[in-house]
């Protein structure tokens, strides 16, 4: 597990940020997730609330403009007048994740980390995921809430997180053939589900 960069994608109410906070606490190694935007903000001089703004999240106007943006490498230099569009908010993201991940093992949460490093032969690629009533429930126990207001919350995060993935990827975000591994959250504890995924780890690629 030391050895390894892990990326996470995950289902809202899924438990997946908790999850890949306890994973990076038992191997000893760096969790990266919001604090990504705040390191692009100051690694680029770009206000960290133009970052926010599109983080895990894609306008409907850039949908429906063009289908994609498939991150391919490239950074907008300071001087271009894409400097600071929303596409190259996610280039510069893309290129600190790399150079995190040069850096040392780590575990970076959300923002298609799985395909910015799909090169690297250290990279675990996981997706948890729990059916909508635990979905639920997580949620209600977490933020509280009616019902009503947590279903829409869940499909519109779900949403957000798809059409930013196929926006920045070209793919599916529920394919499961992006991923190395994938875990339904919903019978076990948070330590028991640690375990499978370090047990994972330890036959797959030890």
């Amino acid at each position: 597990m030391k050895n390894h960069v892990i990326t996470i994608e995950r289902s809202y109410g899924s438990g997946g940020r908790t999850l890949g906070r306890l994973l990076a606490e038992r191997a000893g190694i760096k969790c990266y997730d919001y604090q990504l935007v705040r390191m692009a903000s100051e690694k680029s001089g770009i206000h960290e609330s133009l970052f926010g703004r599109v983080d895990e999240k894609v306008k409907s106007k850039a949908l429906f403009g063009k289908s994609e943006h498939i991150y391919t490498g490239e950074v907008f230099p300071p001087s271009s007048d894409k400097y600071i569009s929303d596409d190259n908010l996610f280039n510069i993201q893309a290129q600190l994740m790399r150079e995190l991940a040069d850096q040392g093992p780590c575990v970076i949460i959300g923002r298609c980390g799985g395909f910015v490093l799909q090169d690297r032969k250290d990279v675990i690629r996981l997706f948890f995921y729990a059916p909508r009533e635990d979905c639920i429930a997580r949620v209600r126990y977490q933020n509280g809430g009616s019902d009503q207001d947590i279903i829409r919350k869940i499909d519109q995060m779900d949403k957000y997180r798809s059409d930013y993935y196929r926006y920045h990827t070209g793919k599916d975000w529920k394919d499961l053939s992006n991923y190395d591994f994938c875990l339904n959250t919903s019978s076990l504890s948070y330590d028991k589900l640690v375990d499978v995924v370090n047990s994972y780890i330890d036959i797959s690629w030890d």
